[in-house]
């Protein structure tokens, strides 16, 4: 729990992260580079937030220092993360009958209320897992039916 001396200490100025990120990473997209600082985030900050604004600066401090060490490792381990709830959301798809040699079918069936509501790439980690459940439910019908 933080006590009120912690968020005395908050940080105000992101400008180390930021330039950590700048210098050794490049992100296929804008919504990758925030995915990661979410996940970094949460991790440094024990799970209590995705914020940057909410870490105290010890944790923000812990934080820089090891990106500033591991910075390859821990983005291998994000974009690899996506990579494969994408490959296993594909997988399914394709299962299903979904052309995944063509973006603009997969994106089609993707927009879909009852499927994700948006394209298939602006689709988190998380979004991917509930996208995921529904192609096994949608799956499981069709084998029920034949």
């Amino acid at each position: 729990m933080i006590q009120k001396n912690d968020m005395a200490q908050e940080v105000t100025n992101f400008a180390r992260f930021y330039g950590i990120l700048k210098k050794s990473y490049s992100f296929a997209t804008k919504e990758l580079g925030e995915v990661f600082k979410e996940e970094v985030v949460s991790q440094f900050s024990g799970g209590r937030t995705t914020s940057l604004r909410e870490m105290t600066k010890k944790e923000y401090d812990e934080m820089c220092d090891k990106l500033e060490g591991f910075t390859p490792e821990l983005l291998r381990t994000v974009r690899d993360e996506l990579r494969r709830h994408r490959s296993v959301c594909l997988n399914l798809m394709q299962r299903i009958g979904v052309d995944t040699t063509d973006w603009t079918a997969i994106n089609k069936y993707c927009r879909s209320p009852k499927i994700a509501g948006v394209e298939f790439r602006e689709l988190d980690i998380d979004d991917l897992d509930r996208l995921s459940l529904k192609l096994r439910m949608i799956l499981r019908k069709q084998k029920d039916k034949h």
